[in-house]
């Protein structure tokens, strides 16, 4: 089965999906048959690579909300965090430009190839606690390049990517193809390209979402009807021969 997830770095509610669908992939029967693939997505791509606003100052400007407001949203999000063991710091989180981040996943996604999601899945994992728990700035360099070496990719790479921004068109690809599979909310997690479940889910969701999609591409095989009128007193099956 081929999982397709895509997701913002950004996006406090694609860090809780994570940990929720990971803990219905650990407890799916065929986890080893699947293969996850992680895709870049961009809820405000119009952001500056450095924001001196707070997130609270930042979101209440955006979705035009007073900021008391915008803090009970923290509140509730936090608490929904701290019930999959992540600890959410919305009063350290510096605002930045995800694009960066998504670069270093395209690359990670590059180095490790088609055969695993090793690389991709920690880049993922750190640049999320990096932003939603250790108030790391997710658009610097010196953060971005210490992650990517932790994961296993080459600091020159890293690096080279910053300053060239050679796989910024494959960012932009992964958000033309959500668009033009109707996706416009991360995170969404898309099975088999049949199947899509939109936001963090309950773990009882995912998992019956992998049940679902397991059966539909895997249906157990026919059972072949008998001949109308055909007698049984006359074949030999494993409690021994009709005589």
């Amino acid at each position: 089965m081929n999982i397709d997830i895509w997701s913002d770095v950004a996006c406090p509610w694609c860090y809780i999906g994570k940990r929720r669908f990971e803990s219905a992939l650990a407890a799916f029967p065929h986890r080893d048959e699947v293969t996850v693939t992680w895709h870049s997505y961009q809820l405000d791509p119009t952001l500056p690579e450095h924001d001196d606003r707070s997130e609270a100052e930042y979101l209440s400007a955006t979705k035009e909300m007073p900021v008391d407001q915008v803090r009970q949203m923290f509140d509730h999000v936090t608490g929904q965090a701290a019930a999959e063991g992540l600890d959410y710091d919305f009063d350290s989180l510096v605002v930045a430009n995800s694009m960066k981040a998504h670069q270093l996943i395209q690359l990670a996604k590059d180095a490790e190839g088609p055969e695993g999601t090793a690389v991709t899945d920690a880049v993922e994992e750190a640049l999320f606690r990096a932003h939603f728990e250790g108030g790391e700035d997710i658009g610097a360099a010196e953060v971005l390049t210490r992650i990517g070496v932790a994961a296993g990719l080459a600091a020159e790479d890293v690096t080279a990517e910053l300053q060239d921004g050679s796989r910024i068109p494959a960012v932009q690809a992964d958000v033309r193809r959500a668009a033009s599979l109707g996706l416009n909310s991360v995170p969404t997690f898309v099975l088999d390209m049949e199947l899509a479940v939109p936001g963090a889910q309950p773990v009882e969701v995912f998992t019956r979402a992998l049940e679902q999609q397991w059966e539909r591409s895997h249906p157990a095989p026919a059972t072949i009807p008998t001949v109308p009128g055909a007698r049984d007193d006359s074949s030999c099956g494993p409690d021994g021969c009709q005589l």
